[in-house]
């Protein structure tokens, strides 16, 4: 009886190893088979592209933004340092650019340049006559492009006449603040103010006042006039009779000094005048701008061309005038780098990256480089 109590047991224990042992494998194999999925997914797909998204999008900024640190105009010139040149500047021409050279050369001077800079405002006109027929200047300042018979006095005397182009005007045509009847015109109406068509402002329009027109005018050796007669005048009166037109009104004040006509308009509520926005802008309590077609000028209407009466602005010089005297170029150089810092305070308009970077192109042509 004992013997068999002990057999039954002995075969309970061999059966409960048994399924001891059978059960060890099965319940092993399931936490290895949950495991390894999770390591897989978490060091290799998870890892790998963290590194990669980590490493090139931090790259590429860095490759994108180094071109944006050029200063306005894109291109770079030469750096100069205006301490480490010295001479004398002559410069004469425009009294529309007048303003703006003398900006860019009391900033030169600001900046270490010890020699002497003589800028003229005598007209662009007069400005060419200096530098291209007595050959007195190094610079001219123009509110126009130059003339043939202009180039070509230059060249009967051995220069190149270059040009830079260093921004943009609006031409403002202005009246006295205290004009309570004009705010807009159309070129056609200017056109005929400034004739010798009409001598009242009720001739025009008869709701204006049966007043005399009392005009100023830049003189003849100013661009601002040469430009005025071609984009107001011809159109209307022709090739032949454009400039007359002008000359022979009634009542007109012509002078190359742009302040003289400024004190002219403030005089009298039925004056009339233009000159560069720069004028305009120092005088805007005691005078008013007047829109052109509708078209107000400013820094947009300007740079779009929308504005009828936007003109470019320029400096002239000679590449045997640069090689031979360093400080002009260097003056021109830096003139042409930093103009856009200082165009806007002076009362004009930048000129487009592409013809800035054409006249930084001309510089380093005419100094050989």
């Amino acid at each position: 009886m004992i013997r068999k109590l002990f057999h039954i047991l002995s075969v309970l224990f061999m059966a409960a190893i048994v399924l001891s042992a059978c059960a060890q494998p099965t319940l092993t194999p399931v936490p290895a088979l949950t495991e390894a999925p999770v390591q897989t997914e978490a060091v290799a797909p998870t890892d790998a592209p963290a590194e990669t998204e980590a490493t090139a999008p931090t790259e590429a900024p860095a490759m994108t933004e180094e071109p944006m640190q050029e200063p306005a105009g894109g291109m770079m010139l030469p750096e100069v340092d205006p301490a480490s040149v010295s001479g004398n500047i002559v410069i004469a021409g425009s009294s529309t650019v007048y303003p703006l050279t003398e900006a860019m050369a009391d900033r030169f001077k600001s900046d270490g340049f010890a020699g002497e800079i003589t800028i003229d405002s005598i007209g662009t006109g007069g400005g060419f006559e200096r530098f291209c027929k007595t050959g007195e200047t190094d610079i001219s300042n123009a509110s126009r492009p130059i003339k043939e018979e202009e180039a070509a006095n230059c060249t009967a005397i051995g220069r190149t006449a270059t040009e830079f182009r260093v921004g943009t005007d609006a031409l403002a045509v202005v009246v006295n603040s205290e004009n309570d009847f004009l705010t807009d015109l159309t070129l056609e109406e200017l056109a005929k103010i400034f004739s010798n068509e009409v001598t009242q402002w009720s001739e025009v329009r008869p709701e204006w006042p049966a007043e005399d027109i009392l005009r100023f005018s830049p003189g003849t050796d100013s661009g601002t006039f040469d430009y005025f007669v071609e984009a107001v005048m011809l159109p209307i009166y022709g090739e032949d009779k454009a400039e007359e037109a002008i000359l022979t009104a009634e009542n007109i004040q012509l002078s190359e000094d742009d302040n003289v006509l400024v004190q002219g308009v403030e005089g009298s509520p039925y004056a009339i005048g233009y000159f560069g926005f720069a004028y305009f802008n120092e005088n805007q309590g005691a005078l008013t701008a007047l829109s052109i077609n509708g078209v107000t000028p400013n820094e947009q209407t300007a740079e779009s061309g929308e504005y009828p009466l936007a003109r470019p602005l320029f400096i002239y010089s000679d590449p045997s005038i640069m090689q031979d005297k360093p400080q002009v170029a260097a003056f021109i150089n830096y003139y042409l780098s930093y103009v856009n810092d200082e165009i806007l305070d002076v009362g004009y308009f930048p000129a487009s990256t592409k013809a800035l970077d054409a006249a930084k192109q001309a510089w380093m042509e005419a100094v050989g480089q």
